[in-house]
């Protein structure tokens, strides 16, 4: 596993071997990051269950503002720290080693533009974390909420943009209804 794009590229991450992690493959994060990269640059980020932070890295190194990296796995926890250390970007990374639902309350008073949502996909969350961001407008008006998924979502108040499929893993990008 490695960064795709930006100033960071060919740069190796530590943790996709992980037995509790389900790190995005190359491909379909070159492809997400093609579909995104207008909202990219100087934005605000949230990582959320990031597990070796492979997506918001990715963020970072396309001119990402800052990245908030979420997830309560301790060994995931250990490799992006590893990782944001190798890649000398500890000041642009925010680690919050919590629960996801603590994690947000702590994180309620923030607004972000780009929030990357990719929970262990028995967990079904989906839907109530978003309505949980949106309901405590967590998100920017031109923010964008970024899912991967294996089953279809349906999401109120905000729009779907973007969908693509790759095999047994599906991208989803939502946008703010204004």
């Amino acid at each position: 596993m490695r960064v795709i794009s930006g100033y960071l590229k060919s740069r190796n991450l530590i943790g996709y071997n992980l037995s509790t992690t389900r790190p995005t493959m190359d491909k379909v994060k070159e492809s997400l990051f093609a579909m995104i990269q207008d909202y990219v640059k100087d934005s605000v980020c949230l990582d959320l269950f990031s597990g070796s932070g492979s997506l918001g890295i990715e963020a970072i190194s396309n001119y990402a503002n800052s990245c908030y990296f979420v997830d309560n796995n301790k060994e995931a926890i250990n490799n992006l720290k590893k990782n944001i250390d190798n890649l000398n970007i500890s000041d642009k990374s925010i680690i919050i080693i919590n629960d996801y639902k603590e994690a947000l309350k702590s994180l309620i008073n923030i607004k972000f533009d780009i929030i990357f949502l990719d929970p262990p996909y028995n967990y079904n969350i989906h839907k109530e974390v978003i309505n949980y961001i949106y309901k405590n407008n967590m998100i920017n008006d031109n923010g964008i909420i970024v899912c991967e998924h294996n089953n279809c979502l349906e999401i109120d108040n905000l729009k779907l943009i973007k969908h693509k499929n790759y095999k047994n893993k599906n991208i989803s990008i939502y946008k703010k209804i204004l």
